[in-house]
């Protein structure tokens, strides 16, 4: 068989291949390797790496790196960077100034990533573009602070962040600074499909052509990592709670980087805020793409994460852990509290980061109107923070899930008048996500796991001077505020079909459209369901008009129901991995001390929920957390 006439008997595979021959560079190993696929007769092999397209979707591609489109590779990296290029400048009432204004690229330290970084470079600067690429390895965090430093057209991130070893991914920021948000995505999508075509044909392929930096070239390609960094610390250590509380801790807390990139930048963190130097776990410290000694390089996996980190604090006798995912957009924190050590879950941490915001910046802004200062949640996280933000007079706001959402309402926020004084102006103290993800403030409008470890640092510091652990601390909030027992898990998926029936079934319960479950059953009672929120269709049964304030979607799939004791339930589909993912709270008042009760009543209620709402047993899921 010749590349030119190749027969599957499968018209719509033959016309990929040959494509996939054409647009790759003659004789690349991306090339070679399907067309050995194809002659040793790996027919089935053949269809799972052509017939679908990765999908450009949330905030960009991730997914498993290999041959073929429905994986990334150099091609596909070419052609997303083709389609986003032109998009960019179509979007943009100048193509010239968004040229100048120029495209930020950063890269983690995964199988490729700086490679794809230039390649992606180079479509950029072939086009026109000012291209800011970063040296070497950084955090995601500073391509969007970046993008908003230099004012860039948009912004990339080659990263999967705390993916199996397999997977790479492309992360999009526009101009704005956030992560991407329709229309944009769909937008980005069609114009990717509109240049699939390698531009500069075999030259698209050759990494070397961006490899000089030269700010006096036309355009320029700049490195930007000492310069953005130098001023990022700078915007960290304006916002220190007490300088002299970090000085004066002398217990050491040790870091993970999970095998990432996160271990020099934390370090320099907080050395310039003051703090003695992190104790590393020497074993994941440098970067390393194979994540030799986790099975998922994601501490919010928990103690099997986080089990090298504990021992090397057992060893030195510390009592607080702090771990950052391999692109240290994400934190996670451990503490030894009466002997046992204790990982808060991302909504224990959300409280703990909300609370210290708060008291930080009333401290230094004390004639501040409490009304402007905001936080943000996504809607399968705790309501903590809407509890907090009622009895002290700030505001609340819930978002969809994912910062694409956060990041962008936190900017629209902070935009409304820009001309008040410091004191007069909106200020969004914190946004976060249930799923280890916090912004703490707005320098990068995205999930920063470098700054949140500063300023969880800081609090265990502040903490510290007045004898108090983290666990006091949110034992007291809870106290103060009102227990809010939360528990969240998931299922991975076999079949996507049966999952997406089970979601039609739900919503069309009574075999009529919006007629979903009325009633939870456990082993103890029976809970009316008092309102059920579809954010795929958009019904809101608690709304007067039926419809959710919350923007819906029919690309993903996410039911919330609320029962007769307040508490809320959330099933929903992962944007971004195969997982079922569900969500359980219970608000209670702070006039309901019986704490144990709460708790036993949530794990009653959340057994009920995952029985007979999620299924797992007809819907073929497999539970591994």
């Amino acid at each position: 068989m010749h590349k030119d006439k190749i027969d599957t008997g499968d018209a719509d595979l033959d016309q990929n291949l040959r494509n996939w021959f054409q647009w790759n560079k003659s004789g690349s190993k991306d090339a070679e390797a399907m067309w050995s696929l194809v002659n040793a007769g790996k027919i089935d092999e053949v269809k799972k790496a052509m017939k679908k397209r990765l999908v450009f979707g949330t905030a960009g591609i991730r997914g498993k790196m290999g041959v073929g489109f429905s994986y990334i590779n150099d091609l596909v990296i070419i052609q997303t960077s083709q389609g986003l290029a032109n998009y960019v400048l179509q979007a943009n009432k100048s193509p010239d100034v968004a040229k100048t204004m120029g495209v930020v690229i950063g890269f983690d330290a995964r199988h490729n990533s700086h490679r794809w970084a230039r390649l992606t470079g180079g479509v950029f600067h072939r086009l026109g573009f000012t291209v800011y690429l970063f040296s070497s390895i950084t955090p995601t965090p500073w391509v969007p602070f970046t993008v908003q430093s230099k004012k860039a057209a948009v912004g990339i991130m080659i990263t999967a962040s705390h993916n199996p070893k397999q997977d790479n991914g492309y992360k999009v920021y526009w101009s704005n600074g956030p992560q991407i948000r329709p229309p944009h995505d769909g937008n980005i999508l069609e114009s990717i499909q509109h240049h699939l075509v390698p531009a500069a044909g075999d030259e698209s392929f050759d990494e070397t052509y961006i490899q000089n930096y030269n700010d006096k070239s036309n355009p320029p390609v700049i490195d930007l990592l000492e310069v953005m960094s130098n001023e990022y610390y700078e915007v960290l250590n304006r916002g220190l709670m007490k300088r002299t509380n970090n000085e004066e801790y002398k217990e050491s807390i040790v870091y993970t980087a999970m095998h990432g990139v996160g271990a020099n930048f934390i370090d320099r963190a907080l050395e310039t805020a003051g703090f003695k130097a992190l104790v590393h776990v020497k074993e994941q410290r440098e970067p390393d793409p194979e994540f030799p000694t986790v099975v998922f390089p994601n501490p919010e996996e928990g103690k099997s994460a986080l089990n090298l980190a504990v021992k090397t604090a057992d060893v030195i006798g510390s009592i607080h852990i702090l771990a950052n995912d391999p692109d240290a957009d994400r934190l996670a924190i451990a503490e030894k509290h009466n002997g046992q050590w204790r990982i808060f879950s991302g909504n224990e941490i959300g409280t703990l980061l909300g609370w210290f915001q708060f008291i930080s910046h009333t401290t230094h802004n004390p004639d501040t109107n409490r009304a402007n200062l905001y936080f943000i949640a996504s809607t399968v996280s705790s309501k903590i923070l809407r509890s907090i933000a009622r009895e002290e007079g700030l505001s609340f706001e819930e978002t969809l899930t994912g910062f694409k959402w956060m990041g962008n309402r936190a900017d629209e926020i902070e935009k409304e008048n820009p001309n008040l004084s410091e004191s007069e102006r909106k200020h969004v103290l914190l946004a976060y996500e249930e799923a280890i993800g916090f912004m703490c403030g707005t320098a990068v409008l995205d999930k920063d796991g470098i700054s949140a470890g500063l300023r969880a640092a800081e609090l265990i510091a502040f903490l510290g001077k007045r004898n108090q652990t983290l666990t006091d601390k949110l034992d007291a909030l809870y106290t103060t505020y009102g227990y809010h027992f939360s528990e969240a898990n998931y299922f991975v998926i076999e079949d996507f079909d049966l999952i997406h029936a089970h979601f039609d079934y739900l919503r069309n319960f009574q075999q009529k459209p919006n007629t979903y479950p009325s009633v939870l059953k456990t082993k103890e009672r029976e809970y009316a369901v008092v309102s059920v929120r579809d954010l795929t269709t958009g019904y809101d049964s608690a709304s007067p008009d039926l419809k959710s304030k919350l923007p819906a979607s029919h690309e993903s799939q996410m039911i919330t129901f609320t029962l007769d004791n307040g508490t809320v339930l959330t099933i929903r589909l992962s944007g971004t991995e195969p997982k079922l993912k569900y969500y359980a709270e219970y608000c209670a008042k702070p006039s309901q001390t019986d704490r144990k009760a709460i708790e036993t009543e949530l794990y009653s209620i959340v057994q009920g929920f995952v029985d007979d709402f999620v299924d797992p047993k007809k819907n073929r899921l497999l539970l591994t957390a």
